[in-house]
């Protein structure tokens, strides 16, 4: 993926694909950047208090960058797939993320217990 002048992903579209299971977020991720040219932000993830009720008790939020159509895209084949394997629990993507926005999109819990 092309990155921008400061070479980094900022100003680019983010699509948000929130996942049962880290197995999923692997399978979709790797679905939606063969299918475009988007490159990947960290995971996240989150063990709601439900955790038990869910059919897998870990969420992970896959992160693709890029330009919008790209990025549509990688969520069409990510979404595919997800629903395939363990399912989705919900999808946006942001065209243009606010500079707060991209400081969130920089956080992950995965290196945490």
């Amino acid at each position: 993926m092309a990155l921008n002048e400061t070479g980094d992903n900022i100003g680019y579209a983010v699509g948000l694909l929130e996942v049962f299971g880290l197995v999923c977020a692997f399978l979709a991720a790797d679905a939606g950047c063969k299918a475009a040219n988007v490159s990947l932000e960290v995971f996240d993830k989150n063990k709601p208090a439900n955790a038990d009720e869910l059919p897998v008790p870990l969420l992970v939020t896959v992160k693709f960058r890029g330009r919008v159509a790209d990025v549509e895209e990688a969520m069409r084949a990510a979404k595919e797939v997800a629903e395939a394997t363990t399912g989705i629990v919900c999808s946006h993507i942001i065209p243009q993320p606010t500079e707060d926005t991209e400081k969130m999109l920089t956080i992950s819990a995965l290196d945490k217990d």
